[in-house]
């Protein structure tokens, strides 16, 4: 049924259908439950129900009070724009006075139905349903009562200003724990109206299993001071929010104690917070804990002095390298993922599992001996070893297993971790694929191997290690011509540790460049010092060993900047290179020496018939000498000079200068002589001496 027509004022709304459609859209039961709450005030009040969509506000409903208020019919505003009724609105336009937050009170003029202007008091309240509000209006007060309302409304201005409009939640109460005011920000984060969170209903926004914990810190406010909690908010049916609430006691004149408290929204931050907890304690590439999360999760475990079933795994995967040099890092990294994820199915639930480090692994076990910690190696070596698709090749996964168990013997939580390590390399050095239970013997044998290096780093800082120099001289005339700095460590309780313990304990554990950095500075000291003191008569080159893990981009600028220090001369250095090492990589073995070359370094391959090289890399590579190896010198007393004789003939050829290593007889000397050995040195010629007894040694000799 149609309403009836009526023809209004100018300017006046006219009466509207309603749009069965248009109410479809805007929920027709919320606008009903509106109207029956709305019918339910006073009838003296001109009452309106009001919703808001992509077709802006228009009013629903209205009661019989619009007619005595305005002369319309009620039927007559029913559609009608809120902006067509009240021409003038508030500033912020329509958004001001439909607020979703809160009750808002304005006086406003309203246009009456014969165009005339007319000021009323107008309440807007949201409702619960959402994008509903009900407009009550009445005729505005007297003069006298605009006067408080005005002075009333500037301090509610203000209150607004600093309270309702803070993008800080804030929440005030007058009295106890039921609340007078909350701001828009709060209602805004919780999901709820102002009018559902005043006296105590904003306690069914905080999570039920906090609500003991704040009410009991705010009954503490409301005696004195303040204090602050975290404390979760719900925001909806899906939407927890992790706060932190600040309470401080707050006194107001005739009513008592109460509070005001700000709610900071944690959730994004807290969420960061653990994003980089998670990072700085679990690998990127496998998503497994770290060795930071491993030396944790062990300390909190671990009772020393007592025998708990802790037990470890330490898992190194075999030939590795082979898998990245052929199939590249990416099926590297790939295979990398496989093994954890199989790994972390191979364990119990209860089990870490963590990547150590390049490709290995640890596993720590609570409750186990050392039976069920081998099964369960073994177990992990079965299921590691089905083939991985890699790029379409099938690889397969073989790992060496070290296992440990905690023994009263283990004293801190990096011992039982570093004995399964141990045990680790056991099992390589046993022919790899293998588990292995760490043994007494290799333990103790490790950790002196430990005590050593921290005796040698210390040696090495302190400069306790000294260089003896042995004689080198010219095959023809024995005349000499340089001499060898040898690097000698005697060890305060140890006596004196030999060179073939010191330097690959040195490669081992990365003190290599510090010692070889020492020696280098040590002999450029030694040849000032002979300048100084011998004059011409001082040795002209001293030979220092490079190790191959020296052998890099870093190598020529530490000699250059050594050199350069002591005043020493590029040609009066010759270093000694393995011959192995030169083979290592020969391409980057020949960048580093074409740059010592250009310093004017001489270049001598040390060991030279042990390493196999390849002749066609030696004719290419920037060398002046060889030196021939004290065990095919020594195959001369025996009558065997092949070797020794190819190997200088070969120099001869490549017009290098041949260097025959561990001289020690004159048989020899003569043998080497024929053979056309161009230098000698050995214990034959002379033993190896300081560097006091070598300045005296190089002065009688120029005598």
């Amino acid at each position: 049924m149609s309403l009836p027509v009526v023809v209004p004022a100018p300017g006046v709304p006219g009466p509207r259908t309603t749009s069965p459609a248009r109410v479809g859209a805007l929920d027709s039961a919320r606008v009903s439950r509106a109207v029956v709450h709305a019918a339910s005030v006073r009838v003296d009040v001109a009452i309106l129900v009001v919703t808001a969509d992509g077709d802006g506000a228009r009013i629903r409903w209205a009661n019989t009070g619009v007619e005595r208020l305005l002369g319309y019919a009620a039927a007559d505003l029913v559609g009608t724009t809120v902006e067509a009724l009240f021409p003038r609105p508030p500033l912020g336009g329509t958004g001001a006075l439909l607020r979703r937050e809160r009750s808002v009170t304005l006086e406003l003029l309203a246009r009456d139905r014969t165009g005339s202007l007319v000021e009323l008091a107008v309440v807007t309240t949201p409702s619960t349903e959402g994008g509903v509000w009900t407009v009550s209006a009445q005729h505005a007060r007297s003069d006298a009562e605009r006067a408080l309302a005005d002075s009333a409304a500037a301090h509610e201005r203000r209150f607004t200003t600093l309270t309702q409009r803070s993008p800080m939640p804030t929440l005030l109460s007058e009295q106890g724990l039921r609340l007078a005011h909350v701001n828009d920000a709060f209602c805004r984060l919780t999901g709820r109206q102002a009018e559902e969170l005043l006296g105590t209903g904003w306690l069914a926004s905080v999570h039920p299993d906090d609500v003991d914990a704040v009410v009991g810190l705010a009954a503490e406010v409301l005696e004195g001071g303040s204090g602050d909690i975290r404390a979760r908010l719900l925001c909806g049916p899906d939407d927890e929010r992790s706060t932190l609430i600040r309470f401080s006691h707050l006194h107001t004149p005739d009513l008592g104690s109460g509070f005001v408290a700000t709610v900071e929204d944690v959730t994004e931050r807290l969420a960061f917070e653990a994003q980089l907890a998670h990072q700085a304690t679990h690998d990127p590439l496998t998503g497994l804990p770290n060795r930071a999360r491993l030396s944790t999760y062990v300390a909190e475990r671990f009772l020393p002095g007592t025998r708990d079933g802790l037990g470890c795994l330490f898992l190194d995967i075999d030939d590795f390298k082979v898998v990245n040099d052929s199939l590249g890092h990416a099926a590297g990294d790939q295979l990398l993922v496989q093994v954890a994820r199989r790994l972390r199915a191979a364990v119990r639930p209860t089990d870490l599992v963590v990547r150590f480090g390049g490709d290995e692994f640890v596993v720590v076990c609570e409750d186990v001996d050392e039976d069920d910690v081998v099964a369960l190696g073994r177990r992990i070596s079965v299921e590691l070893a089905r083939p991985v698709q890699l790029g379409g090749v099938g690889v397969n996964v073989r790992v060496s297993v070290g296992v440990t168990v905690q023994t009263p013997a283990h004293l801190t939580a990096d011992e039982l971790v570093r004995d399964c390590d141990i045990a680790m390399y056991q099992a390589k050095a046993d022919g790899k694929g293998r588990v292995s239970v760490l043994d007494q013997a290799s333990r103790e044998e490790a950790r002196d191997k430990l005590r050593l290096v921290a005796d040698l780093r210390a040696a090495i800082d302190g400069g306790q290690l000294t260089l003896a120099y042995q004689p080198v001289v010219a095959a023809a005339t024995l005349v000499p011509v340089g001499l060898e700095a040898l690097a000698r460590w005697t060890h305060p309780t140890r006596g004196a540790v030999g060179p073939d313990v010191f330097v690959p304990l040195a490669e081992e554990s990365g003190l290599v460049d510090a010692l070889g950095s020492y020696v280098l500075e040590e002999a450029c000291r030694q040849i000032a010092a002979w300048d100084a003191e011998l004059g011409v008569a001082a040795p002209r080159t001293v030979n220092v060993n490079v190790s191959a893990l020296q052998l890099d981009e870093h190598l020529p600028s530490l000699v250059a900047t050594t050199l350069s220090r002591h005043g020493v001369g590029a040609e009066r250095i010759c270093l000694e290179v393995t011959e192995s090492a030169l083979m290592r990589n020969a391409d980057q073995a020949r960048a580093v020496l074409d740059q010592l070359r250009e310093l004017g370094v001489t270049i001598a391959v040390d060991d030279f018939g042990t390493g196999y090289s390849s002749l066609a890399q030696l004719r290419r590579l920037p060398v002046d000498r060889l030196k021939i190896d004290r065990s095919f010198v020594a195959e001369l007393s025996e009558g065997h000079p092949e070797i020794t004789g190819a190997i200088v003939a070969l120099a001869a050829g490549l017009g290098l200068d041949s260097v025959a290593e561990g001289v020690e007889d004159v048989a020899q000397v003569r043998a080497l002589v024929e053979l056309g050995a161009t230098h000698l040195q050995g214990f034959g010629i002379a033993r190896p001496m300081t560097g006091a007894a070598a300045t005296a040694w190089f002065a009688e000799r120029a005598r």
